[in-house]
């Protein structure tokens, strides 16, 4: 399906399709065949890709707590905090979450943390399993680069 921009150009219609309760909202992208979903506030926030039986457990009906860990069994994207137990940090798992969830409204608190940082914790703590591949694939490319860089 193709639409008229307001600048007069021609552009594709973004099919997707969203859920919304209680702190949380999910979405299905038609174009890209992909599910993510986003919970928290302006002090904690959090963005997942999920999969499709997530979506489909998800319900204006679900309670907070239930959605909240429903959607935690997704990979991680993207993680904003300020708990007041110390400075307010933002972790970005996934360099790529604008593109993979173009819908969100992501907040950012205090500083983000170094690539070196987050490749330590998600290879630390299994809730972070998922997102193992990408990082270190992007880790690999990040060493090449500074290699090139330094004319080893």
């Amino acid at each position: 399906m193709w639409i008229l921009s307001l600048a007069g150009s021609l552009e594709k219609e973004i099919q997707m399709q969203f859920k919304k309760g209680n702190g949380w909202k999910a979405c299905f992208d038609e174009e890209n065949d992909r599910y993510t979903a986003e919970y928290g506030d302006c002090r904690n926030y959090s963005l997942y890709e999920i999969t499709k039986e997530i979506y489909d457990k998800l319900n204006e009906n679900t309670s907070h707590d239930d959605a909240v860990r429903a959607i935690y069994n997704g990979r991680h994207l993207y993680m904003a905090v300020d708990d007041r137990c110390g400075p307010p940090y933002t972790i970005v798992f996934d360099h790529d979450y604008e593109t993979i969830a173009p819908w969100a409204d992501v907040i950012e608190n205090g500083k983000v943390w170094p690539d070196e940082l987050t490749d330590a914790a998600v290879e630390l703590f299994e809730s972070e399993k998922d997102n193992r591949e990408q990082r270190r694939k992007r880790r690999e490319k990040r060493n090449e680069t500074h290699s090139d860089n330094n004319g080893d």
